[in-house]
């Protein structure tokens, strides 16, 4: 299972899901190009973001676990499926990071 999440096509593909789901959070249409998908951004930027997002999904996957514990009438399905959307999460980051140093690695060996 866990060489399915992680192939190059099923990270491609989760990407671009969240990049739809990140646009109609913000309001812009499912349309054509908008100012949203034209405007430069920052990689690093973009990074800090992605490890913002994965950092919030940890902290709320861990306190609804937590509540779970405590018996304040939290479902179990909601417990699990919230700490599988942050080992996704993380998982994408990981790949992502993965793959930002694969690409350094390469750059730094490429003759001169």
């Amino acid at each position: 299972m866990i060489e399915k999440a992680t192939s190059t096509a099923n990270i491609a593909s989760m990407l671009q899901t969240l990049k739809a789901h990140q646009l109609q959070a913000s309001g812009v249409g499912w349309g054509g190009p908008s100012e949203a998908t034209t405007e430069k951004t920052n990689f690093s930027e973009m990074i800090r973001q992605a490890v913002g997002q994965t950092n919030v999904a940890q902290v709320d996957a861990q306190n609804t676990a937590q509540a779970f514990e405590r018996g304040e009438g939290v479902p179990l399905t909601d417990v699990v499926l919230k700490m599988q959307k942050a080992s996704l999460s993380f998982e994408a980051t990981l790949q992502v990071r993965n793959k930002v140093l694969k690409a350094y690695e390469e750059v730094l060996n490429m003759p001169i």
